[in-house]
Order: structure tokens, then sequence, then C-alpha cells
């Protein structure tokens, strides 16, 4: 259901979430987000979380009102030229369609556990960058990943650059926001799944030579900082990709690409 609207003031309170699209953390204090671009909207759209509202120019309204009809909460449609609405957001937009949605209940440890094997979860340790977070989020979901586990000092999944860095994957990923991170590595070891740190500078391992057909977990440090020595301490072992010498270390979300592809590459070798 949806209610099509024009915009004629922008003090509108129902607009208020897309006039201060830069200040991200009033968001998620109000539990909503905002999805930008025309594929990240109509994946919201298209999935099962509550849509508050759409703004879009006229050309993408007969396609978004097919899309809407079939939602059970009524959305607020706003239709306005493209020009109106980067005079709302301050932003300039190349297909003006924004959505704004409901920010997903946060999983449990129990409900994570629960799900079926083999389990592949990921956990970010100290990843500030939103949009690298979104990133690692869209390589997870292309790898079959069943959860998100976000470390205290991670950005939240559903800052704005992070759901336009998932490209919107990431309403398809159930996540836990951990307040202890090392604490709750322990706790899935305790429930049986298999924490691996992917880390640039250890001599422990290296990726081709674990076993990853189990249940894991993948822990993911910050490219400045790398993994806290409490969050390494918690998991069962460090892991290094076999690089040439001179190089560092990758990008955390190239590292996570590669991390997930070889697990799931073991994994249909052992199927």
């Amino acid at each position: 259901m949806f209610t099509v609207l024009s915009i004629t003031d922008f003090a509108d309170p129902r607009l208020a979430s897309f006039r201060n699209m830069r200040v991200q953390i009033d968001h998620l204090n109000d539990g909503v987000f905002v999805a930008e671009g025309e594929k990240v909207v109509r994946r919201l759209v298209e999935s099962s979380l509550e849509i508050v509202s759409v703004l879009l120019p006229p050309k993408w309204q007969p396609e978004y009102e097919a899309l809407l009809a079939a939602r059970p909460e009524r959305v607020d449609l706003f239709v306005a030229p493209k020009e109106v609405l980067e005079q709302l957001t301050g932003f300039s937009m190349y297909q003006g369609v924004l959505g704004l949605g409901r920010v997903p209940k946060i999983a449990t440890l129990e409900q994570m556990l629960a799900l079926p094997g083999p389990r592949l979860f990921v956990a970010l340790d100290g990843l500030s960058g939103a949009e690298n977070a979104g990133a690692v989020v869209r390589n997870a979901v292309a790898f079959d990943s069943q959860a998100l586990i976000v470390g205290e000092m991670s950005s939240h999944p559903y800052l704005r650059r992070a759901v336009r860095g998932s490209m919107g994957t990431v309403f398809k990923l159930p996540y836990l926001l951990a307040t202890d991170l090392p604490e709750t590595l322990r706790q899935l070891r305790a429930g049986g799944i298999r924490c691996i740190a992917a880390h640039p500078h250890t001599d422990q391992a290296t990726l081709w030579d674990l076993d990853l057909t189990g249940d894991l977990c993948l822990v993911l440090g910050s490219e400045g900082n790398g993994i806290r020595p409490e969050v390494l301490a918690a998991c069962d072992t460090a892991a290094v990709i076999p690089m040439h010498a001179g190089v560092d270390s990758l990008n955390v979300a190239a590292a996570s690409a590669v991390c997930f592809a070889e697990v799931q590459r073991q994994r249909r070798c052992n199927s």
C-alpha cells in the first residue's frame, strides 16, 4: 500500500531523515536508515524490512507504484523533480531515488547458533569506515555467509554509507551487535564455531593450510590497526593470506572476498 504525496514544504517532519542525510547516527537513534540509489531502494522494497517512505522523480513513479502496491504496510511515496529532491537533501543524486526503512531487530547468539550448518559467520573488529563495512557485507552475502557480528568498535551495518556500500545485500544478512567481541567469540567457540582471525602478521598458518569446511566465524580487523590483541586471543587461530613479498596487506573488503571464496571452494570440493 502507498500514498502518493507531493513535496510542498521542506519542513515536513516526514522528510526529516532526508534533510539530515549527513548525520547518519541520528537515523540509527531514530531506528531508521536511508537507502540510496534505484537498485538499493528496489532491494529494500523487495525485502521483508519495514519501509517508511520512498522519494523519487516522476519517471520512476509507475514502476514503484507497482512494487509498493504489494507491500503490507502503508508507505509514503514522495514524487518530485530531481532538482527538488537534491534541494531537499543537499546532495547531487544520479538517479534521485531514496528510501527510508526501519532498522531490523538485532539477532541473538542463540538464533545464530540455531542456523543450519555448515555455518559461516563474519565478525568485524574496529572497521570504522562504513563503506568498508558495507563492502564486506556484500562479499559475505555473495559467498553465502549466514550472519554478521559487529564488534563494539565497528561501524553499524545500517549506516547510510554502509547500506550503499553493501548495495542493499545487508537486507538479507542477520546481524548481532557485540558489546564485548572477545566474549562473543568465546561463546561462539563454546557453541562449536571455530573462530579464525584473518591477520596479515602471523606465522600460525596460511589460509590455504586450514580446513574451512566446518562451522566457522571469520574475524576481520581494520586496515590501520588490524585485530586487537584481546580479540586475537579469543580466536582459535590466526591465518594469513599468502602474498608476494613487498605487499603488506589487502584492503579489508578484498581480503574478505579471498577468504570467503576459499571457504566456498573447500566446501564444494568436500561435498
